[in-house]
């Protein structure tokens, strides 16, 4: 048998048990695709990723959600770039993934990812459907809803108080048919992220997704973070901007996501990230 080494993080944390969680492998190479699934399913987090070597990037980086492999997600992301520099790489750093090459840079632990350029397209469902989706009223509906793609496609809804997303119950049927797009491996993938400002500078935000049929709720999410600064991009939200993001409240795991669209709307997206503990796997 072989060892392979792992770390467990917690990814925008403000505190050691906070945060959303994470497991990297340090070196990924001779695990084949099925056996990577394998692990994250073993692991059961919302990500598992995995380092290898990269002929273009300081490292390359698969991440696996326990059913499916992503091409991009904000906390793994960061998360990876901490066990990256702890494995001897500098402060500022880039990682190849499926959606591209991430600039990532360090100051102490907290962690900042520059997300791809966001591309759009329009919501087909209603207000109505929408707001049934989520559990609450149209009226609780805030601006126009968007999908937005800044490496991992999302549905992006807007809502018109804090109160509107402390509500949201939302209803696994109505996610699968409204919130839903397709993966390119076959199957489809079906999520929502709610947010609503709170000033002067921050914002609450949930983040749902189906995981064998039933509703979930994510922690601490980068890729929507990240999903939010291409919706301020496309609704013409005056630039530059910056947003403090809670998320993880109501499952208590209380994360903060910052969020900064420059004024040439590049998007990026920081956090602190926490190691937790170490292991191995014998395979």
């Amino acid at each position: 048998m072989k060892s392979y080494a792992f770390r467990i993080l917690n990814v925008f944390a403000e505190e050691r048990l906070g945060g959303n969680p994470l497991a990297v492998f340090e070196d990924g190479r001779g695990l084949d695709e099925p056996t990577m699934q394998a692990l994250a399913l073993q692991f059961n987090l919302s990500e598992t990723t995995f380092i290898l070597p990269s002929a273009k990037a300081t490292a390359h980086v698969r991440i696996f959600t326990p059913t499916f492999e992503m091409a991009f997600a904000g906390h793994p992301t960061l998360g990876t770039a901490h066990v990256v520099r702890a494995l001897g790489a500098a402060d500022e750093l880039t990682l190849e993934m499926r959606a591209g090459v991430i600039p990532v840079r360090a100051e102490a632990d907290r962690w900042t990812l520059q997300a791809n350029a966001p591309r759009t397209r329009a919501v087909t469902a209603s207000r109505e459907e929408l707001s049934a989706m989520l559990g609450i009223e149209p009226s609780d509906l805030g601006g126009a809803p968007l999908w937005v793609d800044t490496g991992s496609e999302q549905l992006v809804v807007p809502l018109a108080s804090v109160a509107a997303v402390r509500r949201c119950q939302p209803n696994a049927d109505l996610l699968a048919r409204y919130g839903s797009i397709a993966l390119p491996g076959g199957g489809s993938r079906s999520m929502a992220y709610v947010w609503s400002e709170v000033a002067p500078n921050g914002a609450l935000a949930r983040f749902f997704f189906l995981k064998q049929g039933s509703i979930v709720e994510d922690p601490g999410t980068g890729s929507a973070c990240a999903n939010l600064g291409g919706w301020l991009i496309a609704t013409g939200a005056s630039i530059p901007r910056t947003l403090t993001i809670a998320q993880g409240e109501a499952v208590r795991r209380p994360c903060r996501l910052g969020l900064a669209v420059a004024a040439d709307k590049k998007i990026f997206v920081s956090g602190r990230v926490i190691e937790l503990g170490r292991g191995t796997v014998q395979l």
